[in-house]
């Protein structure tokens, strides 16, 4: 179990307290006071979250490590390979057809080649054209 923020226990026992005192027609009020504490509590706790890891989003950045993304999921990592290798088997029967043994070599180079350059980051021209915006919009923050 996780451990609970004391103030927060503190403002509960002082919500239950002031309720035994006051009487059951001031529940709903207290109940709302309570609950609105809770509420910036959470904000704050959510804002400093934020703060910190768009912080240390940016420490990678400035150290030139790519950040990570949504992009780079188990399912769209993995997700590329399978479709390329779906689309090979149709592919493959061309290539054999057009160019016998020859096509289907040069097929398979292709696959392997767009596959290889996929896992690598994508290709080198689309990550210096990236890198360049990012540079200029750095500047209009």
């Amino acid at each position: 179990m996780e451990a609970r923020d004391p103030e927060l226990t503190k403002e509960l026992d002082a919500t239950l307290q002031a309720r035994r005192e006051l009487g059951p027609e001031y529940e709903s009020a207290l109940i709302e006071s309570f609950l609105e504490k809770l509420d910036q509590r959470l904000d704050s706790t959510t804002d400093r979250r934020v703060r910190r890891q768009l912080a240390e989003q940016r420490m990678v950045v400035a150290r030139g490590a790519r950040p990570r993304s949504a992009e780079e999921t188990f399912a769209a990592r993995y997700g590329f390979g399978i479709i390329s290798l779906v689309l090979a088997i149709p592919l493959s029967a061309i290539a054999v057809v057009q160019a016998d043994f020859a096509g289907l070599c040069v097929a398979w180079l292709g696959i392997v080649g767009v596959n290889v350059a996929q896992a690598a980051g994508g290709a080198p021209w689309a990550r210096r054209r990236s890198r360049e915006s990012k540079q200029s919009s750095d500047w209009e923050d």
